[in-house]
């Protein structure tokens, strides 16, 4: 096998493969990236059992052929290069040897057989759309900060992806929880996603996904199946096993009953929750609301380190209410807001609040309250 490409088109491809790589696996062959030569692309593919990621980049392949070898140190190489290098990548049969050449640098590196290397088996697809990268980005990136670490709850480890009913009719949505807060996001359902079955997408591949969903006029095409999930631009193919369990009933914690409305501008809102939380002790990290007519005021109570206080001009008409939250819930939700004003809608001191912004109820957050 022998290639010549670009730097650029090099880091690129081998930056997404690397990062699926577990730094920390007992399969020497999973630390490795697949590298297949032929007609003018290299493929790059790289995988976890659980997630596949495959990059194609264009090249001037000299001889086709296909090697493994070590994704971490490729990438680190690559990227030490000089920006508009040719890297040129030959490998040696007969010392098991992948031979990297830029400029006056070389490098030869050691490889592993590619018949070790684990091909995720394609799956049928249930169901196959396409839509936009910043449809799809929206659904996960709103969603993504209420995905639970906790591993006993490895249903809650990801974002539940599902066809849904709303009052304007069927509509694609994510939702994360990890009993504390909650995402909804909808988005227009696409053109052949109504049969889609509903799975719930692990955490790691919602953060690759990031690289894919980058590109504003990208399509993303979108495959589902029972097991598997599969996001694919003409580039890059990921492919991701599905968490294997059953998403709780979510609808059952939005409150419908919350009547006491608070409207206040989300970006002063979240820098005020910030400062009055400086003082708090990591542990409680609880901010109490006390809400009355047009204002609201911030309080943090800290019997170790202190106090502090902010008041805030906001629209409030109903009666006086005191409410306690973690400080680091409502600062991720409000960081959500991509509109002027969030709006906040309250029950009692005991009962979730929801929060969405302005009228649009496409996004919607719930977070539990503390005692304070």
């Amino acid at each position: 096998m022998k290639f010549s490409i670009e730097r650029a088109a090099l880091l690129k491809a081998v930056a997404q493969a690397q990062s699926v790589v577990e730094r920390r696996n007992t399969i020497p062959i999973l630390a490795n990236v697949l590298i297949e030569a032929e007609g003018d692309t290299v493929q790059f593919r790289a995988t976890d059992l659980d997630i596949e990621v495959v990059d194609r980049a264009p090249a001037k392949v000299e001889r086709a052929g296909a090697t493994t070898v070590a994704a971490v140190m490729l990438n680190e190489i690559v990227r030490k290069l000089p920006d508009g290098a040719l890297v040129t990548l030959t490998e040696n049969g007969a010392t098991g040897r992948l031979n990297i050449e830029a400029g006056r640098s070389s490098f030869s590196l050691a490889t592993l057989p590619r018949e070790d290397f684990p091909v995720m088996a394609s799956s049928d697809y249930a169901s196959n759309f396409s839509a936009p990268a910043p449809v799809l980005r929206r659904l996960f990136d709103k969603s993504k900060f209420a995905i639970s670490t906790e591993e006993t709850r490895y249903y809650l480890n990801g974002v539940y992806m599902h066809v849904a009913d709303s009052d304007g009719g069927k509509v694609l949505r994510c939702v994360a929880t990890d009993g504390h807060r909650l995402a909804r996001i909808d988005a227009d359902l696409p053109e052949g996603a109504a049969g889609m079955p509903g799975v719930i997408v692990p955490r790691k591949t919602v953060g690759e996904l990031r690289t894919l969903l980058e590109d504003d006029e990208m399509k993303i095409a979108v495959s589902v199946s029972e097991t598997k999930i599969r996001f694919a631009t003409p580039d890059i193919t990921l492919t991701s096993k599905v968490i294997d369990g059953t998403f709780p009933d979510y609808t059952r914690v939005i409150p419908s009953g919350n009547t006491r409305r608070l409207e206040v501008d989300a970006a002063e809102f979240a820098k005020a929750v910030d400062r009055v939380a400086t003082v708090s002790s990591e542990r409680s990290r609880a901010v109490k609301l006390s809400l009355d007519e047009d204002r609201l005021v911030l309080s943090v109570n800290s019997p170790d380190s202190g106090a502090a206080e902010e008041e805030l001009a906001v629209a409030y008409g109903d009666e006086r209410l005191e409410i306690g939250f973690n400080a680091k819930y409502l600062l991720e939700i409000a960081s959500q807001v991509d509109r002027e004003n969030a709006v906040f809608l309250f029950n009692s001191s005991g009962d979730p609040a929801l929060m969405r912004e302005g009228n649009d109820t496409s996004a919607v957050y719930v977070v539990m309250p503390m005692r304070v």
